[in-house]
């Protein structure tokens, strides 16, 4: 059984409800085979592993969605990324998901308000990250992904400084080092500093331990690139 199942068994949380548990209704039915045999808590409110990722997968579809059609190897660079991050189980367990996701029109506002409600502002960075990071994964972010990407995160109340750090680590810029830092190329010494103090600690992978272990790991990956765009501007300018 992969964790994909074991989340919907334990309890989906506010996922249950809404728009979201409208859409996930019949994939969650498919996924409690004879392994499961635990009921699905709809009475549980809290924000579950479960719940975060279920809301993960609806996003995807949307951005798979918005270039107007959905080929074989987006599907297997998605598979390639949750494996990486959940485990070659449960990255089948989601792709069965996602692939009755594809099928039915995703509100999008409706769900990504939902989201918003109901997760803190950290993990809300997280879901962005990983959307640009499935978006990119086959070398090219397409500018309809970008558009719907840069719709969600406007939904989920991110600012639009930390919306461009993310982008920029993913989407190639002259100045993206700087744009991930969230400052201009003219910034002084000690503002770049202070910067890389700020983001060093919204992105910190503690920040979204509440989600599991699984997404604090995922985490480190925007941290690392934090890093290395403040180490690429102190190469740069020389800076001790």
């Amino acid at each position: 059984m992969g964790k994909f199942t074991k989340w919907i068994a334990g309890g989906l949380g506010w996922a249950f409800f809404g728009p979201i548990g409208g859409l996930l209704g019949f994939a969650i039915g498919s996924m409690m085979d004879s392994q499961t045999q635990q009921p699905i808590s709809g009475q549980q409110q809290k924000t579950t592993t479960g719940a975060y990722a279920m809301s993960l997968l609806v996003l995807v579809a949307a951005v798979m969605r918005a270039d107007g059609k959905v080929v074989r190897a987006e599907l297997d660079y998605v598979k390639q990324y949750f494996v990486k991050t959940f485990g070659q189980e449960s990255a089948r367990e989601g792709i069965r998901i996602l692939g009755d996701l594809l099928k039915q029109n995703i509100p999008l506002r409706d769900v990504t308000l939902q989201i918003k409600q109901n997760l803190d502002y950290s993990s809300r960075l997280q879901l962005l990250h990983f959307l640009f990071g499935i978006s990119s994964a086959d070398g090219i972010v397409h500018p309809n992904e970008i558009k719907v990407i840069e719709q969600i995160a406007s939904y989920l109340g991110l600012s639009q400084n930390d919306i461009n750090s993310i982008k920029y680590m993913f989407v190639p810029k002259t100045d993206s080092a700087y744009k991930i830092l969230g400052v201009d190329r003219e910034a002084s010494v000690e503002d770049l500093k202070k910067a890389y103090r700020k983001m060093a600690n919204k992105y910190h992978p503690d920040k979204v331990s509440h989600l599991g272990e699984d997404f604090r790991k995922a985490a480190k990956e925007k941290f690392q690139k934090l890093n290395e765009a403040y180490s690429q501007i102190k190469k740069e300018r020389k800076i001790a």
